[in-house]
């Protein structure tokens, strides 16, 4: 099982429909997408896919931060989730980038609980612009 983050916190996974490997991909379906694919393989076919969800193989691995910020360069406005390990202190990071959502473990849910991840929720407030500001 698996556990979805939002701003609101930790929600069961709503998302029923298929969820399709990239190169299995047709319209209408949800993408799952590796952090070495290139997002400029969806150019063109951004209108008809859902949600795209990509995948954090490492907590240390940002490559997925970057794909999300392209694909919302490139015009996505679908559904963007990032999926494994991703932890409560990228959360905001993940937003700003332009997921709306993380997937994570049941497990990490247990070792990462749901204060944990509201206490990044504000994404908008934690940047290094807004504390120059304050």
């Amino acid at each position: 099982m698996s556990v979805i983050v939002t701003d609101t916190g930790f929600a069961k996974d709503d998302w029923d429909a298929p969820i399709v490997a990239l190169e299995d991909a047709y319209e209408g379906v949800a993408i799952d997408l590796p952090s070495s694919a290139d997002p400029l393989e969806l150019a063109g076919r951004l209108p008809d896919v859902p949600m795209i969800r990509v995948d954090f193989p490492s907590f240390s691995d940002g490559r997925g931060f970057t794909i999300a910020r392209q694909l919302r360069l490139m015009g996505f406005t679908g559904r963007l989730r990032a999926r494994g390990h991703v932890l409560a202190d990228q959360f905001a990071m993940a937003r700003r980038a332009g997921f709306d959502e993380v997937e994570i473990s049941d497990e990490m849910a247990e070792r990462q609980p749901q204060t944990h991840w509201l206490f990044r929720a504000d994404w908008k407030a934690h940047d290094y612009q807004a504390r120059l500001r304050g």
